[in-house]
C-alpha cells in the first residue's frame, strides 16, 4: 500500500506524513524532494508552475511510486496533486493506494506558512494553489480537516 497525502501548500502534508509514517512504521518520501532546481527556483520568486513544468516531477514520483508497489514497499508520500490530471499522473485510482486529502481555510493556512521557516515555497503561492485546486471526491480520497493538531490529524487517519 502507498498512501498519498495531498493538498495545498501549507496544509500539513510533511509534517502529517512524516507522523504517519513514523506511527505506521513504513518509509516516507517527500514529494517536494523530486523537484527540479529550475522548479524549486521558480517557485522560491514567487511563481506558481504551469501543469507543463508539473508533469516531470508527477512522473518521477509516479516512478517511485510504481516501484514501492512493485517490491511491495509500504509507503507515505506527500504530492500537492491539485487537479484531476495530476492525480491520473501518479496513478490514484489504484486500489494499491489510498489518497488522503488535507484541507483547511486559506486564512488558516495562510497564518501557518507565514510561520514557518526554511521551506523555498512562499505564502504568496497559496492563492494560486487554490485556484488550481480541484478537490478530489468523497469516494476518490479520505477527506481531513487540518485546523487541529497534528496528531490528531494523524489520529483521525489512522482510525479511517
Amino acid at each position: 500500500m502507498v498512501i498519498i497525502i495531498m493538498g495545498v501548500c501549507g496544509s500539513g502534508k510533511t509534517t502529517i506524513g512524516e507522523k504517519l509514517s513514523e506511527v505506521m512504521n513504513i518509509r516516507f518520501m517527500e514529494g517536494d524532494s523530486f523537484h527540479s532546481e529550475t522548479n524549486i527556483k521558480k517557485m522560491s520568486m514567487g511563481e506558481p508552475l504551469t501543469e507543463k513544468e508539473r508533469e516531470p516531477w508527477l512522473k518521477s514520483i509516479r516512478k517511485e511510486i510504481d516501484r514501492n508497489l512493485e517490491q511491495r514497499i509500504q509507503c507515505v508520500t506527500t504530492c500537492s496533486a491539485l487537479s484531476r490530471k495530476s492525480r491520473g499522473i501518479l496513478g490514484t485510482n489504484r486500489a494499491e493506494i489510498k489518497l488522503i486529502y488535507l484541507y483547511a481555510f486559506q486564512s488558516i493556512l495562510m497564518n501557518r506558512m507565514a510561520k514557518r521557516k526554511n521551506h523555498f515555497m512562499p505564502a504568496d503561492l497559496l492563492r494560486s494553489q487554490f485556484e488550481v485546486l480541484e478537490e478530489p471526491e468523497l469516494s476518490e480520497a479520505l477527506h481531513v480537516p487540518v485546523d487541529m493538531p497534528a496528531q490528531e490529524v494523524t489520529d483521525f487517519i489512522i482510525q479511517e
